[in-house]
């Protein structure tokens, strides 16, 4: 079975190999690799948030990372009660999403872009180092992702079964 860079090369998705090969041990577990890969700014479409950012902080960037119709996206207003919520423009209409974490925000990102090719999957790979690991990628590389030891987000079953 290749590595993991040698997946991550092939599918040129790392931004500098020597780099990466310094970032990570062979004695580590491969989804931890790849956590520390995001968390150095190695992977292509990869972000690292940090503690305490919110939802609306998050979403230009975010957006900008999935590519596509996403960076069209407008936060038109931000209410805070109980739980943020946002108010987005999504082509003529407005939809109001409650986000109560990051991982709320993600979720409906992924949702609302299920269906659209040209925008990013966004995978929840996890915390290191107290910041949340974000990694933006082509929905085409899901299903081969989807069998590697390396690849265990936390969305991982809504990434690959969207929709359910």
């Amino acid at each position: 079975m290749p590595s993991l860079l040698d997946v991550l090369t092939r599918e040129r998705l790392l931004k500098d190999r020597e780099a990466a090969a310094d970032v990570v041990s062979p004695e580590e577990p491969p989804h931890v690799a790849l956590l520390r890969l995001c968390d150095a700014g190695l992977l292509k479409g990869g972000l690292t948030v940090a503690y305490g950012v919110r939802a609306d902080e998050l979403m230009g960037p975010l957006t900008a990372a999935m590519g596509g119709a996403a960076r069209s996206l407008k936060v038109v207003d931000v209410r805070e009660r109980p739980v943020l919520e946002l108010h987005v423009q999504v082509g003529e209409g407005v939809e109001r999403w409650e986000v109560e974490d990051l991982s709320a925000l993600v979720h409906n990102l992924n949702d609302l872009y299920r269906d659209d090719a040209s925008v990013r999957a966004v995978a929840e790979l996890g915390e290191w180092r107290d910041a949340l690991q974000l990694w933006c990628l082509d929905k085409s590389l899901l299903p081969r992702f989807a069998r590697q030891p390396f690849f265990a987000p936390r969305n991982g079953r809504a990434l690959t079964h969207p929709g359910k």
